[in-house]
């Protein structure tokens, strides 16, 4: 089973992520992490957007190869990828169905203002979940960033309220 974990920013995706591996036993892959540990040691001033998605589709290719394995040995997949637009969530939804794997849709509904508070809350901690320091800038921008999934994906899929 591939679990996709959707989510603006704040959500709580890696925390639900990590509760979620409990009781499935799956392996998660976290995007904050591989960019933290492979790209943002290399990023540069001037570096944006396209330079993090243009990495971020090479590790999914990694990663996709990965799924395939642990599929194959039924161990399940938690992507804590962001999934903020819905032609990354189609994506992976198409290379499931193409593979004929089981996904499931996880979706963290939660206001603007207790994201803003968790992710200011969590800069400050430095805790389990921290990768880097999510700026007001950042958030600000994936507020536009993000497509809320919209009513025939919510249709298939696991809705967390906060």
């Amino acid at each position: 089973m591939i679990h996709l974990i959707v989510g603006n920013t704040g959500a709580g995706k890696t925390t639900y992520s990590n509760a979620l591996k409990l009781t499935t036993k799956g392996i998660i892959f976290s995007i904050d992490t591989w960019n933290n540990t492979l790209f943002i040691p290399d990023k540069k001033p001037h570096d944006g957007i396209d330079w993090f998605l243009e990495r971020i589709d090479r590790s999914e290719v990694l990663i996709m190869n990965l799924v395939k394995q642990l599929e194959e040995s039924k161990i399940d997949t938690i992507l804590d990828l962001g999934f903020s637009k819905f032609i990354h969530r189609q994506k992976f939804i198409d290379f499931a169905t193409s593979n004929s794997f089981k996904i499931s849709m996880h979706y963290l509904d939660v206001s603007k203002k207790t994201r803003l508070n968790r992710i200011l809350q969590r800069n400050k901690d430095k805790g389990e979940t921290f990768e880097f320091e999510v700026t007001k800038e950042n958030f600000d921008f994936m507020e536009d960033w993000f497509e809320k999934p919209n009513n025939t994906e919510l249709k298939k899929c696991i809705v967390i309220n906060e």
